[in-house]
């Protein structure tokens, strides 16, 4: 029997406004992993999906890329089609000054016809004000096909997190991955974009606690979850309702819904 899917709440559209200069840094969960960081008069997407995902959708968009009037930057974590959307990618080159990702993400980039400016984990860039480090991940799943390892083997630094620091705190992207050790070793961040897929090439619900419970003091905004209508697909069906008592100073759970603001300004006054 398949499991009823937990859904996220109805979504909130953005508009251009959002894009504006402003004294803050808000941040916006569009949906399965795609996030919006403004950050005075910074734009940066991560992971942008759009339109075009070859799944059917639980949630309505809260900006498609038609709406998008500028980015300073588009950062992709890796290769899969639910981070890294070809048609997405295609239908905001016009608007996005650069494209960052790790190496092999950027050569996929260039199969579009898409510059993209390729990174080494662990290497610092920036955007405007904003500094972002590349973190590591572990989910080279598709080593374990044959189909895929036809085609290459796969490398840790194909996949990665982002670290990153706005004038208002800090953000931290984990990215799709297993549990590290490197991973409970960071500075605290203000703010963890959380994935809590109970999936054996991500955190796994049990990882994802300990990971949230290393930094209790750290904002858990849910990703990856409540969008995607698939069932049968534990990586899109994470709960929140299972993280209830086992997650430590619980009020920081921040069930958003896709296109609510989050402004990480107001937190940190």
């Amino acid at each position: 029997m398949i499991k009823k899917q937990a859904v996220a709440p109805a979504t909130q559209k953005i508009d251009k406004s959002a894009f504006l200069p402003s004294n803050n840094t808000v941040i916006y969960w569009l949906g399965n992993a795609s996030i919006l960081i403004h950050s005075h008069a910074t734009n940066i997407m991560i992971d942008p999906l759009l339109e075009g995902f070859d799944l059917p959708l639980l949630i309505n968009m809260p900006i498609l890329s038609n709406e998008v009037p500028t980015l300073d930057a588009i950062l992709l974590t890796h290769c899969d089609p639910d981070h890294f959307n070809r048609l997405t990618c295609n239908n905001l080159a016009s608007v996005t000054k650069e494209y960052h990702a790790p190496h092999y993400v950027v050569r996929l980039l260039q199969e579009e016809s898409i510059k993209g400016i390729g990174h080494d984990i662990h290497e610092t860039f920036s955007i405007d004000s904003i500094k972002i480090t590349l973190t590591p991940a572990d989910h080279a799943w598709q080593n374990r096909e044959e189909k895929f390892r036809a085609i290459r083997e796969y490398q840790d630094e194909d996949y990665c997190g982002f670290w990153i620091e706005t004038i208002d705190g800090t953000i931290w992207l984990p990215g799709d991955s297993r549990l590290m050790p490197e991973h409970l070793d960071m500075p605290p961040p203000d703010v963890i974009l959380f994935d809590f897929s109970d999936n054996e090439w991500h955190i796994g619900l049990d990882n994802a606690i300990t990971l949230a419970n290393t930094y209790p003091g750290s904002q858990l905004i849910l990703i990856h979850w409540g969008s995607v209508d698939a069932p049968g697909m534990d990586a899109f069906n994470a709960d929140p309702e299972l993280l209830k008592g086992r997650i430590l100073n619980e009020d920081r759970i921040q069930l958003l819904a896709p296109g609510e603001p989050f402004d990480l300004h107001a937190l940190l006054i």
